[in-house]
């Protein structure tokens, strides 16, 4: 039973390497399309792994450090990889770094997420930080939905628009705007009221546009939902916070108390009755 959400995950890490394989062969739009595909495949496994260890009891700290090292080869490298060779190789070394700083953010959110995983109990109902599933969506939707275009990336939306994208979700991910968990979300009638009204807009979106920028628009909402709380709640949130830390704060330790001088013995006394008995030792002897 314990081997059951480890293959989740193993499945996510060989989903991230054929789009990394992928993305590394011929630069052909069909060979980007499936990359980007291998990635959302992955995350779907990703997504599994922990409702299969919660249901079959099988969590364990093996397996979550094995999932955050899944996503640094699913959502972190391999989208980098994919960005790269679809439109900033145009940009040279600077293409390679921008891509190399969004796969180290990534890196560093999954170690942030695993320190403050285990310090806290109980469910989370906020990241710390744009998950790294959710910065690789945008991502490859990004390449999914411009797939289809005649144009060259480069010439249709061009570079540094690009660039700028990635290096915004790399803060993203390392920064501390909060986003919702929606784990705490439960069957009523305001979810599915939300639900449905989230279900409309990707239909009209489809319908009025394409099918492919459907999950662009879920993904930028998501991020943009992120952006708008913590602009209009993010200011009040941290004054309660160090309110909070001020009350349960600790009173500073008193400096410690000097010895009274009554038990003290005077350096000159002590020496004084020191040679004193040295001179009764010296005259009993010569007595």
């Amino acid at each position: 039973m314990f081997v059951l959400p480890n293959l989740f995950t193993v499945s996510s890490i060989f989903c991230g390497v054929y789009s990394i394989t992928l993305s590394a062969g011929e630069p052909t739009g069909d060979n980007f399309y499936r990359a980007a595909v291998a990635i959302f495949f992955g995350s779907f496994f990703d997504a599994f792994d922990g409702r299969v260890a919660r249901l079959t009891r099988t969590q364990s700290d093996f397996g979550v450090e094995l999932d955050s090292l899944a996503d640094v080869i699913t959502f972190g490298v391999a989208p980098a990889i994919l960005v790269y060779k679809w439109a900033l190789a145009g940009m040279g070394i600077p293409g390679i770094a921008i891509c190399s700083v969004y796969a180290a953010c990534g890196a560093i959110r999954l170690a942030r997420f695993n320190v403050i995983a285990h310090a806290e109990s109980g469910t989370q109902r906020y990241f710390v930080g744009l998950p790294i599933p959710l910065a690789a969506g945008m991502l490859v939707s990004l390449v999914i939905a411009l797939n289809n275009i005649e144009s060259p990336v480069a010439e249709a939306v061009g570079l540094w628009p690009i660039a700028t994208l990635v290096l915004a979700l790399a803060f993203l991910m390392v920064s501390t705007i909060r986003y919702r968990t929606f784990k705490e979300a439960g069957l009523n009638s305001r979810t599915v009221l939300v639900f449905l009204l989230v279900t409309a807009v990707g239909v009209a979106v489809a319908i009025r546009g394409r099918p492919s920028l459907v999950l662009l628009v879920y993904f930028s909402f998501y991020i943009l939902l992120g952006l708008a709380e913590e602009a209009l709640f993010g200011r009040r949130r941290r004054a309660a916070a160090r309110a909070a830390q001020a009350a349960v704060r600790l009173p500073e330790p008193e400096e410690p108390l000097l010895p009274a001088e009554e038990d003290e013995v005077p350096l000159e006394n002590a020496a004084a009755a020191t040679a004193g008995g040295g001179s009764g030792d010296e005259g009993e002897s010569d007595a």
